[in-house]
C-alpha cells in the first residue's frame, strides 16, 4: 500500500504551511504529496490567509522537492481552460523532474463559483464538459511532436494546436478520476483514466465500485491495467487520549470518522484499517490531514504505520 498525504489548503494554509508538510511528507518516505483544488472554505473555519491556486502551488512544491509525487485530488474542469491546464500541468511535470500526476473533475461547489466569479452549469454539462476536458488534454500529450491537434466539440474547438509542451513522463503524465457515480465515472474513468480513486467511503462501499470501473474497462476493451485508489481522513494517535485530541482539533468525532472508512486510532488500529482497504482492492492510499500545523501526526504515521505494512 503506497501513503499519500492529502491535503485541503482551502481550509487556511500558506505556502509555508503546505511547504512544510510537503517536506515532512518527503522526509517520512510517503509516495506523494496532493492538494485539493478549492477557492473557498467549508464549514466553520476561518479559512485564513485565503485560498491558493493549486498548480501555482505545485509548481513551487516541484522546486522545493526532490523525490515525492505531486498532484491534485482532483482540479475541476469548470476552473480553466483544457489547452492552457495541458500546458500548465506539463510544465510542473518538466519543474519536477517527472513528479507530476493530475487528478481532474466535473467540480460540485457551488458557492466557490459564485464567490469567484467561475460558471456553474448544470451537473450533465458539467459531466460533459470533464469529458472534453480529458479528451482534449491527454489528446494533446499524446499528438506526436511535429504533428498538430484538432478537436471539435460542443464546448471547445481546438484547431491546428502544435500541442506543446509535452510532459517529462512518457506517454504522459498518470491522470486520476474518481468518485461515487455508477456510469459515467467508471466510464471516464475506464477510457481516459491511468487511476481511480473512491473517496471518503464506507470500505464496504468499494469493491462494487471498483468493479463498476472494471466492467467499463472491458466493455471498452482497455487492456492497461488501472491503478485503484481510496481516500479517507486521518487521525491517528499514540494513545485514545491523543486520537481523541487529534479530532478535536479538525472539529469531528472519533466514532464518525471510523464509521466513514476514517483511518482513526492508534497505530495499530491504522495498519488494520489499512489493510481493510488493501482488501477491498486499494492499492494507494490518500490519506486527508486537516491540521497542518500537526507535523508529528506525519511522523507518527510513517514511523508507525508505515513501517508495519
Amino acid at each position: 500500500m503506497r501513503l499519500v498525504i492529502f491535503t485541503e489548503p482551502q481550509q487556511g494554509a500558506s505556502h509555508d504551511d503546505l511547504l512544510r508538510v510537503a517536506k515532512a511528507a518527503e522526509d517520512g518516505g510517503y509516495d506523494g504529496f496532493f492538494r485539493s483544488d478549492h477557492y473557498l472554505k467549508m464549514g466553520d473555519v476561518p479559512g485564513l490567509p485565503g485560498p491558493t491556486d493549486a498548480w501555482i502551488t505545485l509548481a513551487a512544491l516541484a522546486v522545493q522537492t526532490s523525490r515525492i509525487r505531486l498532484g491534485t485530488l482532483v482540479s475541476s474542469a469548470t476552473f480553466r481552460l483544457p489547452g492552457p491546464l495541458a500546458i500548465a500541468v506539463a510544465q510542473v511535470d518538466a519543474m519536477s523532474g517527472g513528479r507530476v500526476e493530475f487528478g481532474l473533475g466535473g467540480g460540485w461547489f457551488e458557492a466557490e463559483h459564485r464567490a469567484y466569479g467561475i460558471p456553474f452549469p448544470t451537473v450533465g454539462e458539467r459531466f460533459d464538459r470533464l469529458e472534453e476536458q480529458l479528451e482534449i488534454i491527454t489528446g494533446l500529450w499524446g499528438t506526436p511532436a511535429g504533428a498538430a491537434y484538432d478537436f471539435d466539440g460542443k464546448h471547445y474547438q481546438i484547431s491546428g494546436s502544435p500541442a506543446l509542451p509535452k510532459p517529462v513522463q512518457s506517454p504522459r503524465v498518470p491522470v486520476i478520476v474518481g468518485g461515487h457515480g455508477k456510469k459515467r465515472t467508471p466510464y471516464l474513468a475506464a477510457r481516459y483514466a491511468t487511476e481511480f480513486n473512491v473517496p471518503f467511503s464506507k470500505i464496504s462501499d468499494i469493491p462494487a465500485q471498483y468493479a463498476r470501473v472494471r466492467a467499463a474497462a472491458e466493455a471498452l476493451g482497455r487492456t492497461e491495467p488501472l491503478t485503484y485508489s481510496a481516500a479517507a481522513v486521518l487521525c491517528v494517535g499514540r494513545d485514545d487520549a491523543e486520537v481523541r485530541r487529534r479530532a478535536a482539533a479538525i472539529g469531528r468525532e472519533v466514532d464518525e470518522m471510523r464509521e466513514n472508512g476514517g483511518i482513526v486510532g492508534t497505530p495499530a488500529e491504522a495498519v488494520e484499517t489499512i489493510g481493510r482497504y488493501a482488501e477491498a482492492g486499494a492499492s494507494r492510499l490518500f490519506l486527508q490531514v486537516l491540521d497542518l500545523s500537526d507535523l508529528d501526526h506525519i511522523d507518527l504515521v510513517a514511523s508507525e504505520v508505515s513501517a508495519r505494512l
